[in-house]
């Protein structure tokens, strides 16, 4: 059987376009503008997961502006930051079943409201549903010392054995919560 050259160049017109294709699809994947972070603590067999993004403060007032005093906020960016626990612990001494759970805060200019929610995987405060809180609790608003402010929102768990203090840090605002491994 005798192949035309029409049909040769119809061929390889054909690869050329599939590879073309095919190298297109291997574009870098763009960074987010609030990345992904994940803090984490051990204690025996209990394990602490939070999984947040960071926003940054690019020169911005963040409380009171940005984020608004009063208003249930996400506690980062993009998804509502979660929190899973392999074993309960106490949280400023209630006690929390092991479980996955989102965290959310209610920002203020002296106290925050902490929310632990049994809804997870949201994006954002947007679905938030109070009537799926498993506990709520209010800690008071502490300051960077000097001019120690954090560019980014982070999260970070300060431990000592089986004492712990989850810190939320963004700007000059330092938020503790005192968690107790069981």
């Amino acid at each position: 059987m005798k192949i035309t050259q029409r049909c040769k160049q119809v061929f390889f017109l054909h690869i050329i376009l599939f590879f073309a294709t095919e190298l297109q699809a291997q574009d870098a994947i763009i960074p987010r503008p609030s990345p992904l972070a994940i803090a984490t603590a051990r204690y025996k067999d209990t394990y602490l997961k939070i999984t947040y993004s960071q926003p940054h403060k690019k020169g911005r007032e963040i409380f009171g502006d940005l984020i608004p005093f009063g208003k249930v906020w996400r506690t980062g960016a993009n998804e509502a930051t979660e929190l899973t626990i392999t074993k309960d612990i106490r949280m400023m001494g209630s006690l929390l079943k092991a479980g996955t759970y989102s965290l959310f805060t209610i920002p203020g200019e002296r106290k925050w409201t902490i929310i632990i929610n049994s809804d997870w995987g949201l994006w954002g405060s947007y679905n938030y549903n109070e009537a799926r809180d498993v506990m709520r609790f209010e800690v008071p608003v502490n300051y960077q010392p000097g001019n120690v402010v954090y560019e980014a929102f982070t999260i970070q768990i300060d431990q000592r054995n089986d004492v712990a203090d989850l810190l939320l840090l963004w700007d000059k605002t330092k938020i503790s919560i005192r968690l107790n491994f069981i």
